[in-house]
């Protein structure tokens, strides 16, 4: 019998490839596609739902209802049985579909006569293109044997869709990857740029989803698969000696590659007519719909690899790698489902914007974007798919927003704004030399973030008085192995040379939560934002930081060196991470060296903790800088990796603000110099206000220096306070309107 069935599903396949090969435009195709499948699976209706637009099914071919409905019938996504197929991915089988829940009839289409319904997703990479149907009259649920050919076809005629098979002048039928796609996503980098798509990975084209000669297409995939499985294992032997989080992935790959279960999937939909590509795709289209909706990260990350494995299969069966001769354009907006920071940090200044799928406003990706002032928008669903190398596309970090192939309407309004932009950054260059003095006669010290060597061109560049904040994590994270003292050493003297004299603190060691080193073992935690991380790493492993605390000390030689301690909970770790510095300091005066012409030694206050620590720790710490993205979800608990919480709490909020001020006002108390080092630093609106609360230094991307200084010089910070206080005193939450109102009415 299944032999039988596979001799019928290779027919079937076997007559869909002839009219793929037939003349004829896309809807004469697709007409007789459907006239196809109903003969063969003998049932009276089959019907094909393609999305006119992300949330519109339409009707575009059928046999068996009304031929006048085909494309006038038209459904919202989750809409009836077909617009749930379409919105689960998952496949809908009833002997009485008007019964099943969420049933829409159609009167236009005739269907009432027809009881059982069969809805099979049409999906490509994990991206529904539409959806399949079967129909008939007698009341009866189709078999497996039955669901399966479908699924294979539906496979099938995904592919032919990414082909442009169907393209015709219909609605819903005009070629793939031309129509203009909007995509919503999170800003992990602000800024806009326009240019053109550049695939970090470009996508595998598929030219032959149909085959004739199972033998001869299971012998390609053994053999493809046998060298996958020696490359796992080279991996493997290559990394022998590495890390553990490596060696795992790898496992992984391994296991997945001598999955016996893998491999007779792939095979029963060889023997069904697939060629070894297609069934591996339709293996991979499979775990891309379970990895959307697994919510358990273990098994979001074993889908994730055997993704990963996939995409390398199928670039070994088609011979389609990464080099496809494809040259970058000269505006390249990179688009990738994920990159690392090495990877990122490869193509450089090169790149006019970065897109990806995923990634976190924490990544290592979103911490060098920042560092390379790229506009970065991230969490754009389905971008890998729709995009193609030399597509037209404007990235808006801002709002974290993409346009793909956008309309004239949309590129003359992105211009514009590109255009006010530019003007406004020539209106910043005029006050770059020009001391921040408010209006009232307060002077605010303005200096920049930085973390890699080519960010200190813009030292000078942006008019920062120095740098507030060297990340000297991203030294570690973009190497595959832990750097020595002599290369970190050679590095921070280049930043210091680089600075001019200009003050630079330098943060030591930042990793743990969102930023793991992969030579490093990470710790298994069910939340790292909270766990070990930062001076709480360096205490326990005081080698690394003495390493480090001794380059600095080297780098410096002898000029004036300063030094800030990251995620300072309490008075002890300080004193702690202090007593570090002293041994560093009293060893390299035995060895000889220079020491310092001065030294300073500050924290980073990330933690609510630290504001109420003991006054001896605010009277013995020589400075303290305010980390404000961090201590902003802490006082709130709302993390700020997750997009459901990290936007419902303000900056401004009357608690927050006043929170800050208890700060500034202990710090005043001692005379200990403090600093808000943030993203909200870099906002002009957030900045008077901060400054307002009594905060006299800022530190920010360089990019935001102009905006915020422009801002600064003309506000009164004594009518700003008293702004701020009118909007708590009336019991307001937030004083952002309040503030905004007053900004607006100045003359």
């Amino acid at each position: 019998m299944a032999e039988e069935f596979q001799t019928d599903s290779r027919r079937m396949l076997g007559r869909l490839r002839e009219v793929m090969a037939e003349d004829g435009h896309g809807q004469a195709r697709l007409d007789r596609i459907t006239r196809l499948i109903a003969d063969s699976m003998s049932t009276d209706v089959c019907s094909v739902y393609l999305f006119r637009d992300p949330e519109t099914l339409e009707l575009c071919a059928t046999e068996g209802l009304k031929p006048e409905a085909v494309h006038q019938t038209r459904m919202r996504l989750g809409e009836g049985l077909v617009g749930r197929v379409a919105r689960t991915g998952k496949i809908v089988n009833t002997a009485d579909a008007p019964k099943e829940q969420g049933f829409r009839y159609m009167p236009e289409t005739g269907e009432e006569i027809y009881s059982a319904f069969s809805g099979v997703p049409i999906q490509r990479l994990g991206e529904t293109l539409g959806v399949l149907v079967v129909q008939s009259k007698a009341a009866r649920k189709y078999n497996d044997e039955e669901i399966y050919a479908l699924e294979v076809v539906a496979m099938v005629l995904a592919e032919m869709a990414e082909l442009g098979a169907f393209v015709g002048d219909e609605a819903a039928l005009s070629a793939r990857h031309t129509k203009p796609r909007l995509f919503r996503g999170t800003s992990g980098q602000e800024g806009s740029a326009e240019g053109h798509v550049w695939l970090h990975e470009p996508r595998v084209v598929i030219t032959n989803p149909i085959a004739d000669d199972p033998v001869r297409e299971s012998q390609r995939l053994n053999e493809a698969v046998e060298q996958l499985r020696v490359s796992v294992d080279q991996m493997l032997a290559g990394a022998a000696s590495g890390d553990a989080e490596q060696l795992q992935v790898l496992e992984a790959y391994r296991m997945f590659a001598n999955s016996k279960g893998w491999m007779r999937r792939m095979e029963a939909d060889i023997q069904r007519g697939l060629s070894a590509e297609a069934a591996v795709e339709k293996e991979q289209t499979q775990a891309r719909l379970r990895l959307s909706q697994a919510s358990d990260q273990y098994l979001r990350e074993r889908l994730h690899d055997l993704d990963d494995l996939s995409n390398r299969l199928l670039r070994i069966l088609t011979g389609q790698g990464k080099e496809t001769g494809a040259e970058m354009p000269a505006d390249p907006i990179l688009v990738a489902r994920n990159i690392g920071p090495a990877e990122l940090l490869d193509y450089g200044r090169a790149l006019r914007g970065i897109v990806l799928e995923q990634g976190s406003v924490g990544s290592h990706a979103a911490v060098v974007a920042r560092a390379l002032a790229i506009p970065l928008v991230i969490h754009a669903p389905e971008v890998t798919n729709e995009a193609l190398n030399g597509d037209h596309i404007m990235v808006d970090g801002d709002q974290g927003v993409v346009h793909l192939r956008p309309e004239d309407t949309v590129v003359t309004a992105f211009r514009d704004k590109i255009a006010m932009q530019a003007k406004a950054q020539e209106r910043y260059a005029s006050i770059r030399d020009t001391e921040t003095v408010t209006q009232c006669g307060t002077r605010i010290s303005l200096t920049m973030n930085a973390g890699l060597m080519a960010d200190l061109p813009s030292l000078e560049s942006s008019g920062a008085e120095g740098v507030g904040l060297f990340r000297t994590e991203l030294q570690f994270l973009i190497r595959n192995k832990m750097p020595t003292r002599s290369e970190l050493s050679a590095i921070y003297s280049r930043v210091l040379d680089s600075a001019g004299g200009k003050r630079v603190v330098f943060r030591t060691l930042d990793i743990g939560s969102d930023k793991v080193l992969s030579y490093m073992k990470p710790a298994d935690e069910p939340n790292p934002a909270l766990g070990w991380r930062a001076i709480r790493v360096g205490l326990d492993k005081p080698g690394v930081m003495r390493m480090q605390l001794q380059a600095l000390l080297r780098a410096a030689n002898g000029r004036p060196l300063t030094v800030m301690f990251p995620f300072v909970a309490q008075y002890d770790e300080y004193r702690a991470a202090r007593a570090e510095m002293d041994k560093a300091l009293e060893r390299e005066r035995i060895l000889g060296h220079a020491l310092p012409e001065s030294l300073e030694i500050g924290a980073m206050l990330e933690t609510p903790s630290l504001a109420f620590a003991p006054k001896r720790f605010f009277e013995e710490v020589q400075f303290l800088s305010i980390g404000g993205n961090d201590l902003k979800q802490f006082f709130f608990a709302a993390d700020r990796e997750n997009e459901r919480v990290r936007r419902r709490y303000d900056t401004l909020n009357v608690s927050f603000l006043t929170f800050l001020q208890r700060i500034v006002e202990r710090c005043e108390e001692t005379g200990t110099p403090l600093s808000f080092c943030g993203e909200d630093a870099g906002r002009p609106l957030e900045a008077v206000c901060l400054a307002a609360m009594g905060l006299r230094a800022l530190s920010m991307r360089p990019a935001s220096i102009g905006p915020v200084k422009s801002l600064l010089l003309r506000v009164d910070l004594g009518a700003v306070r008293q702004v701020i206080e009118d909007a708590a005193e009336n019991g307001e939450q937030s004083v952002r309107r309040a503030v905004l109102d007053h900004l607006r009415n100045m003359s």
